[in-house]
C-alpha cells in the first residue's frame, strides 16, 4: 500500500483507546523509511493553560514527533479547557468550530510533509456541533480510516459497531491496530483473533500493554 503524499484519519473505538500512541507508531513506522510526516489533532478538549495558552497533551506529542517544527496552532487549532464532549466545550468558550479552518490547516500540513496524520477526538460518533461529528469532519476531509481498537472488555462490541459504520460512511477502513489498554486483559489474544474474523480490513499491528512507549520499537511491529 504506497501511503507518499497522502493522509490518513485516525479514529478509535471510543476515548482512552490509544489514538495518540498508535498515531505516533504509525509516524515512527514512516519516519523509519525517509518520509516526512506530520501529526494533526484538530479538535481537542480537556486543554491545560502553559504561559496563558491552552495545550492538549496529545497535541504536544504528536507536535514533538513530526518530522519537522510546526507552529502548535497549526497543529491543534481548536484546543478547549473543560474536558468534556468538543460541542460543549466550543457552546461554553462561545466558539465554533470550522471546518474550513481544519481543511486549510490540514492543506498546510500536506504540502510540506510526505503524510499527515490527523487523529480524531472520542470516538467515531463524538460531536463536534449540533449539526456535525467527528464522522462528518472525516468525509470533509475524504481521508481513508485507521480504526484504533482498545482490547477491554466490551472491546469485540465496540469494535463491530464502530468498523461497520465506518464502512456505511463510505470511506475506506484501510486498516486496524490493537492497541492493549488493560495490564491484565484475559484472553486478549483470543479477543483480538476474534475482532479479526468480523473486521475485513487488515490489521496494521498489535501494541501490548508498555508503559515505556518506546515507539521505535512498537513501530518495528508495524505491517503495512
Amino acid at each position: 500500500m504506497s501511503a507518499v503524499g497522502q493522509g490518513f484519519f485516525v479514529t478509535g473505538t471510543g476515548t482512552d483507546v490509544g489514538k495518540t500512541i498508535s498515531t505516533v507508531v504509525l509516524m515512527h513506522y514512516f519516519q523509519n523509511q525517509g518520509k516526512i510526516v506530520s501529526g494533526f489533532k484538530p479538535v481537542a478538549s480537556g486543554c491545560t493553560r502553559y504561559s496563558g495558552q491552552l495545550r492538549n497533551q496529545d497535541a504536544l506529542v504528536l507536535q514533538s514527533k513530526s518530522s519537522h517544527s510546526l507552529p502548535y496552532e497549526l497543529i491543534n487549532p481548536y484546543a478547549f479547557e473543560p474536558a468534556v464532549s468538543p460541542h460543549i466545550a466550543a457552546k461554553e468558550t462561545n466558539r465554533v468550530i470550522d471546518f474550513s479552518v481544519i481543511t486549510a490547516n490540514y492543506a498546510a500540513l500536506a504540502g510540506a510533509s510526505d503524510i499527515v496524520f490527523v487523529e480524531g477526538v472520542g470516538g467515531w460518533y463524538a460531536p463536534l456541533s449540533d449539526s456535525a461529528d467527528v464522522a462528518t469532519l472525516a468525509k470533509v476531509l475524504a481521508l481513508p480510516i485507521i480504526l484504533v481498537v482498545g482490547i477491554q472488555l466490551g472491546g469485540i462490541n465496540y469494535a463491530r459497531l464502530t468498523f461497520d459504520a465506518i464502512c456505511a460512511s463510505g470511506l475506506p477502513c484501510v486498516g486496524w491496530i490493537a492497541n492493549c489498554v488493560e495490564p491484565e486483559m484475559v484472553a486478549s489474544t483470543e479477543n483480538i483473533a476474534t475482532i479479526r474474523r468480523f473486521i475485513t480490513a487488515p490489521l496494521l499491528g498489535i501494541i501490548p500493554y508498555d508503559k515505556t512507549m518506546n515507539f521505535s520499537v512498537l513501530a518495528k511491529g508495524i505491517q503495512w
